[in-house]
This record gives structure tokens, C-alpha cells and sequence, in this order.
């Protein structure tokens, strides 16, 4: 019995030590910054850009030393969903309605095998309009930025429609990219004013908002024609798009809320404070993720990228042992990045594909960011589960997806 027992204490110290061994493989390397497709290829067009932004020093930023490192980063063997190909954002802040919108994409194709490209940069001009008008109705009590949700685009179409990117583009004539720039300037400069003069006239401060979008972006068309039949983009979205906004559910998971039921998003991006997220619990938020891609459904959802194992050169994402190793994360470990801001809604992306190995799921991403392009796979991602557990904070998918989860929610 005391050999046994011996024999016991020995194969639990020699798995103790293969787990130590194993949670401690990654290391932390500084990097140098390099020019990527943003100041190579996007910054050259913008001249107007280029006249004020000083030129950025050497710096360096910790990531994971992926020497010798191989990741599942071949688009082929990945089971995917139809998808329009990527597009780069430009010189703009609104990853969320090339998100969403690609997103929407899918379903349309999903639901009418039609391949419809629609139109970002509509929903972006009423993103404005909508802001405007919250901004006077609460006195300038808001967060005014470039970024919003994922969410906002059904908002959007339940009010404003869609329009095809054929007949809106939102860009002047001769532009490659998108840049807001000096446009959200000039719109924040401008409400700046109207809440230090307090100057509360809805009609006067939507009018001049949309005098600046409309300088920028082009004022979008209230009909048009589409394979030959006129349409509003009311009409286009009913007859044509044929979505349903009300059948899209938005999820988060976080232990500042009650589980199970809805509960307001509390990030800058959520600026009209939506109450709409079903919040779920950790390993139900994962299989959202999991079911949807099983059941045909492609997910669009927002997160944190700035962490040292998210790089754009080997497109991956991963979680690194020295940040925490994979075992430890959990709704805890979660809620503290949440609570603390190292987590934070950096950007939101698409997923449009997925697979399994040895090492658990990962996920294909179509991504709009400028550094999505600088690796060789331009324009997508690969991300492991374990990151979507700890730094990936809401989803909005079609309701099917989230079946199991909404008929424990919904009685």
C-alpha cells in the first residue's frame, strides 16, 4: 500500500510538472513597428491626411515570440459560408458596419441566394443623423466617436432601409478609400459649440450635420434604380434584401449582469446605451459561436485586439501562457479584464468559417482593418476558441443559431 501510494505522488508530481511545463511555452518579444498596408497603400491617397500627421517614430510593442510557431492558416481548410471578399475600412473608425454589414451579406445570400453587395457607408451617414439627434435630445450628454456596435445596423435598416454599394459608395469622386477624418472634425467641432452654447435645435443641428456628411460623403438618394426597377431603400430591404432585423439577437457575457436576461452593454461604442443583449453565461457564449457555424450561420461580433498574441503578420489570434494559461480562463479571469479596461471594444469582424484540430476550435475571420492586409491571407484572421472566451465581448447572430441558448431564456 505505501509503494502505491508513493507511485501516486510521484505520477501527480510528474503531471504537475508537464503542466507547468506546458503553461509556461510562450514567450514575450518586443517588436519593431513597421509600415504596413495602411501607410503604404491607404495613407498615399490621403493627401489631406498626410499634410497633418507628423511622421511616427521608431517605437516597439510586446507580442508573442512566434518563432518556430505554426497555426492553422490556410483559408482552404477551413469549412466556410459565402461571403462578399474583404474590404479595408480606409481611414475610418467604423470596423462595426463593415461587420455587420458583410454579415448581412451572408444572410442575404443565405435566405435568396442572391449576391448583393450593400452599402456600408449608408448606414454610417444615418449613424450620424441618429447621433445628432440623441446629442440634442440629451443636452450633449453622449459619447460622440467614430465606433459603434454591431447592432446598430439592424437599428439602422428597421428605420432607414439599404441601399446597394453600386449606387452608394459614399465616396467624392477619385477616392480608393474611406476618410473621416477631417469630416468628424469638422462634426464634433460643430457640437462641441452647440452644447457650450447651448444650443438645443434639433432641426438647425441635424441640418448641419447633414451638410457635413454631405461635403464628405455625399448626400445618399431617397430612390434608385436596381436590375431595372426603382426603388426606396425602404422597399429595397423588404423586396429585395428580404432581412427581418427583429430575427438578429445581440448576446454579451459579463458578471456585472444578471444571466439569462437582457441588460445594457456598458462600453463608450454602445452610445444610445441599447438594453438588448441577452447576457449568458461563459460556456453558453462560446457555444453561440460553435452552433451558429455548425447550423450554417456566420456570426458577426466585437472585441479586444490589442493583446500581444493577436498579430498581424501571422494573423492569428491566440491567448499566451503568460498572459493565462488556457486552463484558468473562465467567466473570473474574463470579468476581471472586463472590469479593469485591458479588455476593452476595440474592433468587430466577421466570422465566416471554422474548424477543429487537436488544439480545439479556430475560427476564420474577414477582417476590415488595414492591418488585416499586411499578412498573406489579405483581409482575413484566424483565432482560436480560447480567445473568443476571454477578450471577444458581444455577438449578434441569426436567432436559429442560438437556439439552445434562447429556449432556456424565453419560456
Amino acid at each position: 500500500m505505501k509503494k502505491k501510494k508513493i507511485s501516486l505522488i510521484a505520477l501527480t508530481l510528474l503531471l504537475s510538472i508537464s503542466f507547468i511545463s506546458k503553461s509556461q511555452n510562450d514567450k514575450a518579444a518586443y517588436k519593431e513597428r513597421q509600415d504596413g498596408y495602411y501607410q503604404n497603400t491607404i495613407q498615399k491617397e490621403i493627401t489631406q491626411f498626410e499634410k497633418h500627421q507628423k511622421k511616427s517614430k521608431p517605437s516597439t510593442y510586446l507580442s508573442v515570440d512566434f518563432e518556430g510557431r505554426t497555426f492553422p492558416v490556410k483559408i482552404e481548410d477551413y469549412k466556410q459560408f459565402w461571403h462578399q471578399p474583404p474590404l479595408s475600412q480606409g481611414a475610418t473608425g467604423t470596423c462595426w458596419c463593415f461587420a455587420s454589414t458583410s454579415f448581412f451579406e451572408s444572410e442575404v445570400y443565405r435566405t435568396t441566394g442572391q449576391k448583393i453587395k450593400l452599402s456600408e457607408m449608408y448606414f454610417v451617414y444615418n449613424e450620424y443623423i441618429e447621433r445628432a439627434r440623441y446629442f440634442v435630445t440629451n443636452h450633449g450628454e453622449m459619447y460622440f466617436g467614430e465606433g459603434s456596435e454591431a447592432n446598430a445596423v439592424p437599428k439602422l435598416m428597421t428605420k432607414y432601409g439599404a441601399i446597394p454599394e453600386e449606387i452608394y459608395s459614399g465616396k467624392l469622386a477619385g477616392q480608393t478609400f474611406h476618410n473621416h477624418e477631417q469630416m468628424f472634425a469638422e462634426m464634433k467641432t460643430y457640437l462641441d459649440w452647440v452644447k457650450k452654447t447651448n444650443f438645443w435645435n434639433e432641426e438647425t443641428v441635424v441640418a448641419t450635420i447633414k451638410s457635413i456628411l454631405n461635403q464628405y460623403m455625399l448626400e445618399p438618394p431617397d430612390k434608385f434604380n436596381f436590375n431595372g426597377k426603382e426603388y426606396t431603400p425602404n422597399s429595397f430591404l423588404k423586396d429585395v434584401v428580404q432581412i427581418k432585423p427583429d430575427d438578429y439577437f445581440s448576446f454579451m457575457c459579463t458578471k456585472s449582469a444578471t444571466y439569462g436576461q437582457k441588460g445594457e452593454l456598458v462600453e463608450p461604442d454602445n452610445w444610445w446605451h441599447n438594453d438588448d443583449y441577452y447576457n449568458v453565461a461563459l460556456d453558453e457564449f462560446l457555444l453561440i459561436f460553435k452552433e451558429s457555424l455548425k447550423s450554417g450561420y456566420t456570426v458577426s461580433f466585437c472585441g479586444d485586439v490589442s493583446e500581444p498574441g493577436y498579430d498581424r503578420y501571422q494573423e492569428v489570434g491566440i491567448i499566451p501562457s503568460f498572459d493565462i494559461p488556457a486552463e484558468y480562463i473562465n467567466e473570473d479571469s474574463r470579468e476581471f479584464r472586463i472590469y479593469n479596461s485591458t479588455t476593452t471594444d476595440d474592433h468587430c469582424m466577421h466570422i465566416i468559417g471554422s474548424k477543429e484540430n487537436e488544439d480545439g476550435w479556430w475560427f476564420l475571420l474577414k477582417d476590415s482593418s488595414s492591418s488585416a492586409f499586411d499578412g498573406p491571407n489579405k483581409g482575413y484572421r484566424f483565432i482560436h476558441e480560447d480567445y473568443i472566451r476571454l477578450k471577444v465581448l458581444t455577438i449578434l447572430v441569426y436567432k436559429y443559431g442560438a437556439r439552445d441558448v434562447l429556449d432556456k431564456i424565453i419560456k
